[in-house]
């Protein structure tokens, strides 16, 4: 049972790391938006115009994705919060949470491939 109870205490830490930098990236979202805003009122034409476009519909998927996984830790935590200590840790948590490890690590990578491209653009621009 101890072995347990420090297993969830680790889930429970990477799940409030998780929470904390995705709410971090929403945050950059809306600054990024702003600076899109500030770049489509300095008019610079079709040439930015169309990946602006492209960078808006992008942060509305990012966002809904950090929406969408921060639902999920949520109810990661209420499952850890009554879980069972007679219940195996190699269960049901364990697979749980692998799936979870796994779509935060694709979340992760792709929202810096898109961080760069978005700064690769305000540095042009801005």
């Amino acid at each position: 049972m101890q072995t347990k109870v420090l297993y969830l205490s680790d889930l429970k830490f990477n799940l409030d790391t998780w929470k904390r930098e995705l709410r971090f990236h929403f945050n950059e979202m809306d600054t990024f938006e702003e600076k899109l805003e500030e770049i489509a009122s300095r008019e610079f034409g079709q040439k930015a115009m169309k990946p602006l476009e492209i960078f808006q519909n992008r942060i509305m998927l990012e966002k809904d994705a950090i929406k969408k996984l921060l639902h999920r830790i949520r109810n990661k935590m209420i499952v850890i919060n009554q879980v069972n200590y007679e219940e195996s840790i190699y269960g049901r948590l364990q697979n749980e949470q692998h799936t979870l490890r796994e779509d935060m690590k694709d979340y992760i990578r792709m929202h810096y491939d898109f961080k760069e491209e978005m700064m690769d653009y305000f540095l042009e621009y801005l």
